[in-house]
């Protein structure tokens, strides 16, 4: 039965040294099936990251339950390893990458809007 709970989208900013971008790159070409194992038993889906000039990474995930996800990550010895690893990539990083990435505000979604609309008599047509 699929879950009730609504979703949660999470997106985040990291900054990668510019020197190390491309290693970083490579060590996500592919992540460890262990790492992806853990990333979808904590409960994240449709994960994806994407990179800009400088090495400014913006991260997006969504969850049922973000708070029991980075529980989860945070007590798994796999995500500690391998933010042990990445955290040496990241500019002024207080703390493990997953767990001190800056969050951003959600200020659009088109689904959410769509779906406002519809429930309030349907969008405008020109």
């Amino acid at each position: 039965m699929p879950s009730t709970a609504p979703t949660t989208r999470v997106c985040f900013e990291l900054q990668i040294k510019p020197e190390l971008v491309e290693e970083y790159v490579a060590r996500h070409s592919p992540v460890r099936a262990e790492m992806l194992a853990e990333i979808a038993a904590s409960g994240r889906r449709n994960y994806s990251l994407f990179l800009a000039d400088g090495g400014r990474l913006i991260g997006y995930y969504e969850t049922d339950d973000d708070a029991a996800a980075q529980s989860y990550l945070a007590a798994s010895e796999i995500a500690s390893r391998w933010e042990a690893e990445m955290a040496p990539y990241f500019v002024d990083l207080a703390g493990r990458p997953d767990q001190a990435a800056t969050p951003l505000t959600e200020i659009f979604n088109l689904h959410d809007q769509l779906a406002d609309a519809g429930a309030s008599g349907g969008a405008r047509q020109r």
